[in-house]
Order: structure tokens, then sequence, then C-alpha cells
């Protein structure tokens, strides 16, 4: 444990705060106790994966517990690939390792940075594929009670970047383990941007892994070089109405449609439209290549991050009608705070 640790290298932002103390957890007992000690008493706790999905708005008043624990178990049925994946395990690193073993079904997902503890909470997602598809269980200690539970795929309530993880269970529940079921027999998800030029009988798991590593790597900046968080809003989900009435201004805006007599509007369209790239506040700034990414471009305070998403959030609104949300957690001196 450290004293007023600092939290740069913590957060992909690259975002300057510091912490009361600082733990470093590699195994799932040491994890618990430690985090169920921190719940009890009532301290400011911050459970923290890779960091890449938080924007430190402050100081942190309290512990940030590093979750750092590994390991891969791989089972399977006549039809099913099975796998136990523990917490800390990071997930691109997963990802890779399933291709290497033969198991299709996570390439789409290839490149999203952070732990596989974290990916349940946020439904993570990426070209046509989110977790709740592959998801089996998801295991978590109680932290008001100390017991740990297994929760299936469906009553973990995954919806559109939500999981009950960030409603009922918010502030309780540790995840520790993650479980993973794919087919045997693969059928590749190809009807996302440029995953429809591979729809070829031929198409193989390592080659939707590679075109995707490829556009990825050539739209988002690496946090290594320059700080960001990823995605940085949410696509909304509008009504087929408001979609409709828009295309009549905005023949080119971009959606997908949804169950229920919904669509859902790429955010980054929005925001390009709206002339953002490249708009910057203080040492923040809309990425000139990915307008969904906002960016450390210049040793970035985190208000100018706030108010770079304000404003973002605020042209969005008076354009189009559409409140956009944040996709990174908001991290304030005791814990979660709305943008």
């Amino acid at each position: 444990m450290t004293d007023n640790f600092s939290l740069k290298s913590h957060n992909t932002f690259g975002l300057e705060h510091k912490c009361r103390a600082l733990m470093n957890a590699k195994t799932t007992e040491e994890l618990c106790s430690i985090c169920i000690e921190l719940y009890a008493s009532n301290q400011p706790m911050l459970i923290l994966g890779g960091g890449s999905n938080i924007i430190l708005c402050d100081d942190f008043a309290g512990t940030v517990v590093v979750v750092e624990t590994k390991g891969i178990e791989v089972s399977s049925t006549e039809s099913y690939h099975l796998l136990s994946v523990e917490a800390g395990e990071d997930w691109h690193e997963l990802v890779c390792f399933c291709l290497s073993q033969g198991i299709a079904g996570f390439e789409n997902l290839a490149l999203i940075p952070g732990k596989v503890g974290a990916a349940p909470i946020q439904n993570i997602g990426a070209y046509g594929v989110e977790i709740k598809d592959i998801c089996e269980w998801v295991e978590y200690c109680d932290l008001s009670t100390g017991k740990h539970i297994r929760l299936s795929a469906n009553e973990c309530n995954f919806s559109y970047r939500e999981s009950i993880f960030k409603q009922q269970l918010l502030g309780r529940a540790l995840i520790t383990k993650v479980g993973f079921k794919v087919p045997k027999i693969w059928q590749p998800k190809l009807d996302y941007g440029p995953l429809r030029a591979l729809k070829d009988p031929a198409v193989t798991p390592k080659d939707v892994f590679e075109c995707i590593c490829a556009t990825r790597m050539s739209k988002l900046p690496d946090p290594a070089k320059v700080g960001n968080a990823g995605s940085f809003f949410k696509n909304p989900v509008i009504s087929n109405e408001l979609y409709l009435s828009l295309t009549t201004k905005f023949p080119n805006i971009v959606g997908y449609p949804q169950d229920a007599g919904k669509t859902k509007v790429a955010a980054g369209w929005l925001i390009e439209a709206a002339g953002l790239k490249g708009f910057q506040v203080g040492g923040a700034a809309v990425h000139a290549d990915q307008a969904l990414v906002l960016i450390n471009k210049n040793s970035a305070t985190s208000e100018d991050v706030l108010n770079l998403a304000r404003h973002v959030v605020d042209c969005i609104d008076k354009q189009f009608g559409i409140r956009l949300q944040p996709e990174p957690r908001m991290i304030a001196a005791t814990g979660e705070r709305s943008l």
C-alpha cells in the first residue's frame, strides 16, 4: 500500500490525479478480503481494472484496488467451447488466446481495452457483437455479505452498455470471474462497417480479427501515445419517428434498426456532422480522425475533458434534438458522479 499515490498511469486518459491509498490484488481471495474490509469501513473505494473506461474528475479520497487476478480455464461440450476467466485478465489478450486455441466468437471484440471483469458491467460491444452474446455467467462477491454468487447471463439484465452491475448491484458487486460459451460451429458476424467486405464462404475468424484490428488502429489513437478512453459517447437509441424526421434534413445520417420501433444512431456521425472534429477545450480535443473519441492532446485537466464533453453534448442536442450520454464512468473524490 502506498500513500498519496499517482493515478496517472492507472487511467488511459492520462489524467494526473492521486488517491489516498492503492492496493494491488493478485488472487481472488486477496481481492475479496481487501474489498470486503473497505466496504465494511465505509471508506471510499474504487475497484480498477485497466482504467480504460473512467474519467478521473478529482483526487480520490480513498483506496484504489487494482485487480490483477489471472487465470483462464477451458473446457467443452459436444457443441460448445466453455471458458472460465479471472477478472484481472486483459480483454484483448483473451481474444488473442481464443484465436490461438481455435476458439471463435470473440474476434469482433478485438482491441477493446480493459480487463475481463469490467466487460460485463458495461456489456462491451463492437461490430455487431456484445458480451451478452457470448457470456454464460458472471461470478461476483457480494461485498455486503461476503458471499460468492453466480448469475446466469439472463440474470445480468444486459442491454446496450448496461447491466445489473450498473443498476441494482452498483457498489455492492465485485466481479471475480466471467464464464463464456461459444458454439464450435462458427457463424461469422459481418453486418457492420468494413466486415461487409468479408462476406465470402472462405472467411476465417483470423480474417475478421485482422480486419477489426486494422480498422481500429487506423481510426482509434493508441492510449500509450495519446491519452483517451475509447468511445466517449454511447450511440443514442431514438424513436423511428425522430430518426425519419432527421433523415429529411440529414439524408446521410447513419442509423441501425433496433427492436420496439427504435433506431440506434452513430454518435460519431452526429459529432462529425456538427463540425466538431478537432474542436479543442484547453488540452482536451475531439479526435481529428474519429469524432467519437475525445483525447488528451496537451496535458489536459479533468475540467478540460468535462467541459469539452459538455460542449459536444450541448451542440448535438441543439442541432439534432438528441442528448448524448457518456460511456466512461466519471469518478469524483468519493465515487461515481454524472457528467
